[in-house]
């Protein structure tokens, strides 16, 4: 059962790294399809492993609740044991115990001899035994849950008491490694916030100092692979993608070059976060039943 949990929570937890990872790179290439499908990859692998977490504190909660009820249960027992396999708790009532030495019966006992004392005495007894027997189970089952804090734990899989320790071993390497790693992580997470930020923020740059960007990627079409539709979903991803740039480009082109490659020409020349937030949205390919990939980019001088 043990190594069936570690399997799991090895699998999860690498798996939830990989989907973490991605779902940051993804980001900052702006390929924001990628991006949210790897992120509800990451809270999937996140709900599993809670779902595993609480299954097991779930089980550890119910073998204990099980080791209880037997402990409780063994002292119910041994209560029974001790109990006089037969009551009788009206004993100055039995004729036995009221003759004398000689064997003559005395009835001397004064509450005997009053009608109202054999009256209470008969109510007395209707009383107790109506109560015995609905109280008796839960009582005992009480008594015993008290009693279980106070028996000895079973001797199965505990080690002898003079193979103890008497003073617990100190853990300082757990306590180290638990020292460096909130320290790391007191320091990498601000710091892969702070990265994270700078690149998927929209913000205005120095234009360079060329006269255009040329970007050649190859789109393919599923289902309709004619060229006409290969044609109207190049044009249409890269109208979506040239307004996701932060600069004015107005002045954007596109050219096919061969069977489902096109060129793009943005003027004048956008600064390297527009190209690579314009990269990053050829790649990404939201438009229905279409893939695309950057074969290449490039930037050219201005003349004179």
């Amino acid at each position: 059962m043990k190594a069936i949990r570690l399997v799991g929570y090895t699998f999860g937890g690498l798996s939830a790294a990989y989907a973490g990872y991605y779902t940051v790179l993804y980001l900052t290439r702006w390929e924001w399809q990628r991006a949210l499908i790897s992120a509800a990859l990451l809270i999937v692998v996140e709900v599993f492993l809670a779902t595993v977490l609480l299954l097991t504190r779930l089980s550890r909660l119910e073998d204990r609740l099980e080791q209880s009820d037997a402990r409780v249960e063994e002292v119910r027992k041994r209560l029974e044991q001790t109990r006089d396999p037969v009551p009788n708790r009206f004993n100055w009532l039995r004729s036995g115990d009221l003759t004398d030495v000689n064997g003559s019966r005395t009835f001397v006992f004064v509450p005997v001899l009053m009608v109202a004392g054999a009256a209470l005495s008969g109510v007395a007894m209707v009383l107790q035994k109506v109560a015995g027997a609905t109280a008796r189970p839960g009582a005992e089952r009480r008594l015993a849950g008290r009693l279980a804090a106070l028996t000895a734990p079973p001797a199965a899989g505990t080690a002898a008491l003079e193979d103890q320790p008497a003073v617990p071993p100190a853990r300082t390497g757990r306590r180290a490694i638990a020292v460096v790693a909130a320290v790391a992580g007191l320091v990498l997470v601000p710091l892969l916030w702070s990265a994270l930020a700078d690149a998927t923020q929209t913000r205005a740059e120095k234009a360079p100092d060329a006269a255009s960007t040329t970007m050649v990627f190859r789109v393919e079409t599923r289902g309709d692979q004619s060229p006409q539709a290969v044609q109207l979903a190049a044009q249409d991803l890269w109208e979506t993608c040239r307004r996701s740039t932060a600069s004015e480009n107005g002045d954007a082109t596109l050219n096919r070059m061969d069977a489902g490659v096109y060129t793009g020409v943005v003027r004048p020349a956008l600064p390297s976060h527009d190209v690579m937030r314009l990269r990053g949205c050829i790649e990404d390919a939201n438009t229905n039943r279409t893939s695309a990939v950057v074969l290449g980019e490039g930037q050219a001088e201005r003349r004179g």
